[in-house]
């Protein structure tokens, strides 16, 4: 075997072990999306109506984005000083174990107000360990990967994306097939306990990679920055800026479709819930395709471009997609979850390659992980933003819509302006950082 095939077996094996654990970072999240829309609510803000019941539960979803800038600096630093490797062994097992004990937390009806608090207090944990998740995860994929295969290696990591979908809404239909009664009182915790078992197939296959190639090399010919967090900021804040751009849509439009569109139609249109539910199962599916379909794109036109393009594709969908739920139709319901999911996913598909051809090598953990989680400060709200833009637009669809369609040129401009600053991918960045600092 050549050494440029054991370069791609090893690249694969990387690619693999960040899938594996992406996928089950972003179940134990988007299990708490969920949850947010469907057992939250009812169960832990018991004394408010419902719809200050869905807005206090969104907020409590919100605020793990609050908390993910400060585990971007922390995992960042550790990224970038210790190694990729060791970064995120330390971010899946804080995640995985934060979840399991969300599946074991009394309910209000048990404890009283600690159990919203204790609830925050978990949520905070969780938005910590993903702060250094799927950067860490994306940046080691496409350090191992050979330069012309990493929008390919980019994409396949974004699976995890969708493969997590089909964990978290396959384990939440499944549970809401019990009777009512038994899926308030256990059902609703077991996809929460689920983790426990994920993590240790987890650990055990992140134990077994390599450490990045980029960073081995530059700890042979540099120190690593002291606290690259700063270093983002006073060397790379317009990257930094474009990097926030970037995220939005991938960070907000996800939650906004498996989220919000859930409850709006389930609660507000009068749309079935467990339809709803198995909406995002078969949006997902479509996902994965559009996934891959992003790479491909990627290695033609340039991720930058396709960022672009995914964008503009969400922002001209975003009206069209509530007016399919305003008919409250099933079969249009399911089309609007499944369309406006893949516009999302174009952009969000090519991310990763996006962010980390905006930073060299010292910074590039430090630096995807604040741009993708400052991005996630708003966009992890944008749940909550809709739901108090259907009070300003007196239950009307449009203000929801308007909100979605301003993610998607948000993160069109990013693409743009990133095609512009990093056309030629991870090396042209790092020869560009240098021509700066000389």
């Amino acid at each position: 075997m050549t050494d440029k095939q054991l370069n791609l077996t090893e690249a694969r094996k990387v690619a693999f072990a960040a899938l594996a654990g992406t996928a089950m970072e972003w179940y134990d999240y988007y299990l708490f999306g969920l949850a947010s829309a469907l057992v939250f609510n009812r169960l832990f803000f018991t004394e408010l109506d419902p719809w200050a019941a869905s807005l206090a539960a969104f907020a409590t979803f919100g605020i793990g984005f609050v908390a993910r800038p400060a585990g971007a600096v922390l995992f960042g630093m550790i990224g970038d000083r210790m190694g990729r490797r060791p970064a995120l062994i330390m971010s899946v097992t804080l995640i995985g174990s934060a979840t399991a004990l969300i599946g074991l937390l009394p309910d209000f009806f048990a404890i009283g107000v600690a159990a919203p608090l204790l609830l925050v207090l978990l949520r905070l944990l969780q938005g910590v360990a993903v702060g250094g998740e799927w950067s860490g995860a994306m940046t080691v994929a496409i350090e191992h990967a050979p330069a012309e295969h990493r929008n390919r290696f980019a994409a396949l990591v974004q699976l995890s994306s969708p493969i997590a979908t089909f964990m978290s809404s396959g384990a939440f239909a499944l549970v809401l097939l019990l009777p009512s009664d038994s899926f308030d009182a256990w059902g609703w915790r077991l996809p929460f306990l689920a983790a426990l078992p994920l993590l240790a197939v987890v650990v055990v296959l992140r134990s077994k990679i390599e450490e990045s190639p980029a960073f081995l090399e530059l700890l042979s010919e540099q120190k690593p920055v002291r606290i690259p967090a700063l270093e983002v900021f006073r060397r790379a804040p317009g990257r930094l800026a474009v990097a926030i751009l970037v995220s939005m849509l991938g960070v907000g439009g996800f939650y906004f479709v498996n989220t919000f569109m859930v409850n709006f139609a389930s609660s507000e249109r009068g749309i079935d819930r467990q339809l709803m539910v198995n909406a995002t199962l078969i949006a997902a599916v479509f996902q994965v395709f559009v996934t891959l379909l992003s790479g491909r794109l990627a290695e033609r036109f340039g991720p930058g471009r396709i960022t672009l393009w995914g964008g503009l594709a969400t922002a001209l969908c975003a009206l069209p997609v509530f007016w399919l739920l305003d008919t409250r139709e099933p079969v249009a319901a399911v089309i609007a979850v499944c369309l406006a999911l893949s516009c999302v996913i174009l952009a969000y598909g090519i991310a990763g390659t996006t962010l980390t051809s905006l930073f060299p090598t010292e910074l590039r953990y430090s630096g995807v992980s604040l741009g993708y989680n400052l991005a996630a400060v708003v966009g992890g709200f944008l749940p909550f933003l809709a739901q108090l833009s259907l009070a300003r637009s007196g239950g009307a669809s449009w203000g929801p819509a308007l909100l979605f369609a301003l993610f998607g040129l948000m993160t069109a401009l990013g693409g743009f302006l990133a095609a512009r600053l990093a056309p030629g991918g991870v090396h042209s960045c790092e020869t560009q950082h240098s021509k700066e600092a000389a």
